[in-house]
């Protein structure tokens, strides 16, 4: 069963999981410029997420996903690349289909979500 969070943390979640895979680390900076939100909105953020045990931070402000961090990131960053990649394949820019896979994974239901990704790796030619 999938746990349930608010988007805003599941996007900030995601966003550290792709900055440890560029740079190998997470920054703050870094996550806000990644987001396009302040400083402050990501101390919040990072506090709140700390506090619910998806995070930690050691002494100089670099964070690591917990374990339960990292599932819901992985389990949102596959929503997201599966999404963009089966609306570009229906014609959607890439620009387009990458804002709207942001709107829709959140919200999308397990059930619906599978039966995409079957679908499109199948179309795709996947196991």
């Amino acid at each position: 069963m999938a746990i349930k969070i608010r988007a805003s943390a599941e996007d900030y979640l995601e966003a550290m999981l792709v900055l440890h895979q560029q740079h190998g680390y997470i920054r703050s900076i870094d996550i806000a410029a990644h987001l396009g939100v302040t400083k402050p909105s990501v101390s919040y953020a990072t506090k709140r997420l700390r506090e619910n045990g998806y995070i930690t931070m050691d002494k100089d402000g670099l964070i690591t996903l917990t374990q339960t961090g990292l599932e819901i990131a992985q389990r949102i960053y596959e929503r997201h690349r599966v999404l963009t990649n089966a609306l570009i394949l229906m014609g959607v820019s890439e620009e387009t289909a990458r804002e709207d896979a942001c709107k829709i994974e959140h919200d999308l239901s397990e059930e619906t979500f599978a039966a995409m990704k079957a679908h499109y790796e199948k179309y795709m030619g996947k196991n």
